[in-house]
């Protein structure tokens, strides 16, 4: 793997990491902390979850590469910010993937 790859591999443990951050700290300009603090609690990133996949799967069917790259980093986004809630982190998800093949 080249270390631009393994770079890139990090990203989400560096997204992981900013939303335990935005968690810990609720800085009151983040979207990410205001997700955490909603008061429709978690239901507020579960009703997001919903919303894009519904546009992710638009995207893809109507052959919007870029759509459908934007609207998937935006579903692996508000997944990640449900993993943090329920105290879940990056590796968990990746120990079930390996798990899978």
């Amino acid at each position: 793997m080249t270390d631009e790859a393994e770079h890139d591999g990090a990203v989400l443990d560096e997204l992981f990491a900013t939303i335990e951050a935005r968690k810990q700290d609720l800085p009151d300009d983040s979207y990410t902390a205001s997700l955490f603090t909603h008061e429709k609690g978690e239901n507020a990133v579960l009703e997001k979850i919903g919303e894009e996949a519904t546009e992710t799967i638009l995207a893809a069917k109507d052959d919007d590469c870029d759509g459908l790259t934007a609207e998937s980093a935006d579903l692996v986004y508000h997944l990640l910010v449900v993993l943090s809630m329920k105290d879940l982190d990056v590796d968990a998800l990746r120990d079930e993937l390996r798990d899978r093949f």
